[in-house]
């Protein structure tokens, strides 16, 4: 019978075993994950505003919190294992199969997880309230409060398909891919979407806030220190989610000023016929500026009401709230066709696709283990009952989901 080889066995040429080889290798790859790892940053542990810099603590604090449990009862785990092991003959570690309670364990098992949710509990709604988006900051830093002559600026954010718009309506510019603001100075941010749900997260500065259409959410942060930092989306949002990233700047209060002066002496104003062309889908668009803002832009953009014959948002409230228009709501729902409008312009998104919009798919590839449609009499390789519904051929939405009320149709 052949025996193991030794780790420490040399061939005849002086070669080590295999075995030593394998642990070489495994060894010099760890020590080259290590080196590729340590030129990773860990921002959210390691951010640099005070919004971030609270929620990293609270991860951290509650992360202890239930280490106190966690941690004592995988170190049992194996104190146990040892101690009440068949081989071990001491006296303290007798078997005793009839043992069934005991009031000093019973305090410890239910006392200490207890004093752990309360905690927890307890941390949870401070948090909840201090670090409330909507909520106006009441400290830049630790023990510095607002200053009584700051003013907060403001930025209004747009999440298009698939770039980031950014409005300074206190400076009258607007920015694409790329926002600035003063270190130390409050931020108040009104957020919202041209056409899906995505989320607005810097990572360095706050968490993320999802941007909605046809709503509008806010975040109250700031920026401590100066210096480049990465925005992203962190919702899923089509085909060009991936490069949907924008450049937060940080810059001191002089340079806010030269990067304010610069984009008004560069690109081109922002009225509703050059944001209509902006809001068209398109990918990876590089940093550019428009040198002054239509008053009211970010309103109709919240109401969905940018295009010329659009019906606002708060008009259809105040529609509703006044129990319909009745003899006007067909009139008032083509004004509420909004998707309808990209269709006609050529420039509807790609996800839009057979059967729920009516539309062939853009793509001619199936699936992966989707039937093809031409093969209609076959569904997962079986053949339907003679009994069973034919399934449609590919082509439109059944006519009931495409057809126009008919006049005088009551809704």
């Amino acid at each position: 019978m052949r025996k193991p080889m030794n780790p420490n066995h040399k061939s005849a040429d002086g070669r080590p075993g295999v075995s030593l080889k394998r642990s070489l290798l495994r060894t010099l790859a760890l020590l080259a994950a290590a080196g590729l790892l340590a030129g990773c940053g860990m921002t959210v542990m390691d951010p640099s505003g005070d919004i971030a810099v609270q929620q990293r603590n609270l991860i951290i604090a509650s992360t202890a919190l239930m280490l106190l449990v966690i941690l004592p009862v995988i170190a049992l785990t194996f104190i146990f294992a040892w101690r009440y092991r068949a081989s071990n003959t001491d006296a303290d570690a007798t078997y005793d199969p009839d043992f069934h309670h005991s009031t000093q364990l019973e305090v410890v098992i239910w006392t200490v997880p207890l004093l752990i949710i309360i905690a927890l509990g307890a941390m949870t709604w401070v948090s909840t309230h201090t670090l409330d988006p909507y909520r106006p900051l009441s400290r830049i830093a630790p023990n510095k409060p607002v200053p009584a002559d700051v003013k907060p600026l403001t930025v209004e954010v747009v999440a298009l398909d698939w770039k980031w718009l950014f409005i300074y309506p206190e400076h009258g510019v607007a920015s694409v891919n790329e926002m600035a603001a003063p270190a130390n100075v409050p931020i108040t941010f009104r957020i919202t979407s041209s056409s899906v749900w995505n989320t607005f997260y810097v990572p360095a500065l706050a968490g993320m806030i999802y941007a909605m259409p046809g709503m509008e959410t806010k975040l109250h942060a700031v920026m401590n220190q100066e210096g480049d930092f990465t925005g992203i989306s962190g919702q899923y949002s089509g085909s060009g989610f991936s490069r949907m990233n924008f450049g937060f700047r940080s810059l001191s209060p002089q340079g806010f000023d030269e990067w304010v002066a610069k984009a008004k002496a560069s690109g081109a104003p922002l009225d509703r016929q050059a944001y209509l062309a902006l809001e068209k889908p398109s990918e990876a668009e590089p940093v550019r500026y428009f040198t002054s803002v239509e008053n009211g832009l970010f309103g109709a953009i919240v109401g969905l009401c940018v295009a010329p014959g659009q019906m606002c948002v708060h008009e259809m409230h105040h529609i509703d709230r006044m129990g319909g228009a009745v003899a006007d709501s067909e009139a008032n729902r083509q004004r509420l066709e909004y998707d309808s409008r990209r269709l006609q312009g050529g420039d509807e998104p790609s996800g839009a696709t057979f059967p729920a919009s009516g539309r062939p798919p853009r793509s001619l590839e199936e699936p992966e283990g989707v039937m093809p449609r031409d093969q209609p009499g076959e569904e997962g390789g079986k053949t339907p009952p003679s009994n069973a519904p034919s399934r449609p051929e590919s082509g439109p939405a059944p006519t009931q989901l495409n057809n126009r009320p008919a006049d005088g149709h009551q809704h």
